[in-house]
């Protein structure tokens, strides 16, 4: 099995501080979290930029919602939000 490569960055001492109690928390090493938190990084990244690209796609094809699937979409979400305030209370 190959080795994976090393790279080193600089953070600032309080993250280091963060990471280092997490790691211990964890029982594992800073290297095994600092992997585990680029993968779920990048993979978040990627999947913004792939859904950022698919939408400008969508614009240059003339995708646009019409006017009625806005407001209905707003209405949606007004009641959702709506809903989860009384939920609150």
């Amino acid at each position: 099995m190959a080795e994976n490569p090393v790279f080193s960055v600089r953070v600032a001492p309080a993250l280091r501080q963060k990471l280092d109690r997490v790691a211990a928390a964890l029982d594992r090493p800073r290297s095994w979290v600092v992997a585990r938190a680029l993968e779920s990084y990048v993979e978040q990244q990627a999947w913004q930029v792939a859904e950022i690209r698919r939408g400008l796609a969508e614009a240059a094809a003339g995708d646009f919602a019409s006017a009625a699937e806005v407001k209905g979409a707003l209405a949606k979400a007004r009641g959702r939000s709506r809903t989860k305030r009384r939920d609150a209370r």
